[in-house]
């Protein structure tokens, strides 16, 4: 069964399927996160094991994790303009969950660095891939809505890892060792790793069961064929205030976000005396609630606007979290108890998932259907570049090199939000104004005509 869009006349798959493609690739995005987010809560065991500096362990979060997911992705994202985008997703979930259970073997910072970049070169084949899934599941009108029940996965997966964690560390502490059939002597912390990897084999063979959708382009036809590099690199040309404005203004954002996530559980360890068990029970149900909500609120108050004529409402919506996004992120490190920087750090996660649905719909919407996941590649290329690379690193830093102190974490952080915050809503003005132009030019696809025409 497909329905009719009113707005531009096409055959779409019937929202109960997209619903269903929706939900599959939020569960991938879920335990994507969990992978990530389980090594900042164990951050402080794992440096006590391994005898690392707070500088390694952001190369070990942020470098080891993007090296290969950048590498990964972008040929990747090109095969997902040309080839089979579900089975490029499912193959993606199987590599990752297998290479975050043997960061349960490593023995050596070496290894489990080699082991981190065997999860980023896996996560890199998933969201160019599901974002131009969603793309052909929905139409305009509710594309926002479903990247933001897609992005909540950023925010279920951090907090399962932190409950998760922190439930496991209650009963078996990250310093124990406990003895595994087989396996033998395993420190608490491998025994996470171990656990993580299971549920992404099962998950990547539940993906077969979402059907790969029909690829649409801009004018309502059978898309044309993936372009050459040339027409892609024109088209980005033709474009570039409106892709250089979201990438460098959400890159900068996840900066902030990555940053502050990596090193939230040694913040409130070190500041305000809070367990390993206490911070993943706690901050992992704030992420779940606050993070969840501000998904589902922004990508479904976009769609909203959008239907009701408001072109720019994806954007609009975006900016709207970036710019309150600036007090929260700076003042929460200073607060002078742990309740008042939990309930700010709560705001910061509503804020930051709030403005995702708008902003990555905005990004689809401009872009041809073959140009989709190889756009959405150079997009992930620069927020994983600048964010989740680029985040966790310039706060160790500030706190091993400008203040030599471990202690001055909360400054740290406070001093890298007060920057790329501010320059995140420059970025994404100039955006806003390029996506204006964007979305107002002819509704045809050059792209096809160009293609149709040489064949």
């Amino acid at each position: 069964m497909r329905e009719q869009c009113e707005s531009d006349g096409r055959q779409w798959p019937s929202p109960k399927r997209a619903w269903f493609a929706a939900g599959m690739l939020a569960a991938a995005n879920t335990l994507a996160f969990v992978d990530r987010q389980a090594l900042a809560l164990l951050v402080q065991p794992i440096k006590e094991d391994l005898q690392a500096s707070d500088t390694a362990m952001s190369l070990l979060y942020g470098l080891s994790f993007t090296m290969f997911y950048v590498l990964v992705g972008i040929p990747v994202a090109r095969l997902a303009d040309r080839a089979n985008r579900r089975n490029i997703v499912a193959g993606a979930v199987f590599i990752w969950s297998i290479a975050t259970a043997l960061c349960g073997f490593a023995r050596s910072f070496g290894t489990l660095f080699v082991a981190r970049i065997g999860v980023g070169a896996g996560e890199g084949g998933l969201s160019p891939a599901a974002y131009s899934i969603l793309a052909d599941y929905f139409p305009k009108e509710r594309l926002a809505a479903a990247m933001g029940v897609y992005q909540m996965g950023i925010y279920v997966g951090g907090a399962a890892a932190l409950i998760l964690g922190g439930f496991l560390a209650s009963v078996v502490p990250p310093g124990s060792v406990v003895l595994l059939p087989v396996i033998g002597a395993v420190k608490g912390w491998h025994l996470v790793f171990l656990m993580l990897g299971i549920p992404g084999i099962v998950l990547s063979g539940a993906m077969l069961l979402v059907r790969e959708p029909v690829r649409m382009g801009l004018n309502g036809t059978a898309a044309a064929a993936s372009p050459p590099f040339s027409e892609l690199a024109a088209h980005v040309v033709r474009h570039w205030q409106a892709y250089l404005g979201i990438s460098c203004g959400f890159a900068l954002m996840i900066l902030v976000g990555n940053a502050t996530g990596a090193w939230i559980p040694a913040f409130l360890e070190r500041k305000y005396g809070l367990t390993t068990a206490e911070i993943g029970g706690i901050y992992g149900l704030i992420t779940a609630v606050c993070g969840v909500s501000g998904t589902l609120a922004g990508g479904f108050a976009a769609a909203a606007l959008r239907r009701r004529g408001f072109e720019r409402a994806n954007l609009l919506v975006a900016l709207f979290g970036f710019v309150a996004l600036i007090p929260v992120t700076t003042l929460f490190p200073q607060a002078a108890n742990a309740s008042l920087s939990l309930a700010l750090i709560g705001a910061m996660n509503f804020l930051a998932g709030f403005n995702f649905g708008g902003g990555l719909a905005a990004l689809q919407e401009i872009t041809p259907n073959r140009m989709r996941a190889s756009i959405s590649a150079g997009y992930m290329l620069m927020v994983n570049l600048i964010g989740a690379a680029g985040g966790p690193f310039a706060i160790a830093l500030v706190t091993d090199y400008w203040y030599g102190d471990p202690a001055a974490l909360p400054n740290a952080i406070t001093i890298v939000c007060a920057v790329a915050s501010p320059l995140s809503v420059a970025a994404l003005l100039l955006g806003l104004r390029g996506y204006g132009r964007a979305i107002a030019a002819p509704t045809a696809d050059p792209l096809a005509d160009a293609i149709a025409a040489r064949a």
